[in-house]
């Protein structure tokens, strides 16, 4: 046999590690050039089951910037009344259906100056709305 067909694939396997090569600079180099991380403002998000939809907005409770969350007031003093803690948001009386379609929801970010990186799954999103009230209202 010739050493032909191996002659052809060095010249290619040196274009693929190449290519391979500068994909994994990319991303590092990219990260430098990145905007500074914010220092107020979290970021909510409701997810639905099976992460079929997602709905996400800015709350910045600290620089009052253009509200992008319709209830920011409400949401904001719930949240401080709770002392930025979300497992301690004030739960209002009601009752729900035992319908089965949860809802997740999060919040990431800083709010007054305290970090926040939390999450809860509910089963509906009447539950949601009666354990959060306004801050995931949106």
């Amino acid at each position: 046999m010739s050493s032909r067909p191996t002659s052809r694939l060095r010249p290619a396997a040196a274009t693929a590690a190449a290519l391979i090569s500068l994909a994994v600079a990319a991303p590092a180099h990219a990260a430098d050039d990145a905007a500074p991380a914010r220092t107020s403002g979290v970021f909510l998000t409701v997810t639905g089951q099976d992460n079929a939809w997602v709905r996400g907005v800015l709350l910045d409770c600290v620089t009052q910037r253009p509200a992008h969350h319709p209830h920011a007031a409400e949401a904001c003093a719930a949240i401080d009344k709770a002392h930025g803690d979300f497992d301690a948001l004030a739960a209002k009386p009601g009752i729900c259906t035992k319908q089965y379609a949860p809802v997740t929801v999060s919040a990431t970010g800083v709010h007054r100056g305290k970090p926040v990186s939390w999450n809860k799954t509910f089963g509906n999103a009447c539950e949601m709305e009666y354990s959060t009230g306004a801050v995931f209202r949106f």
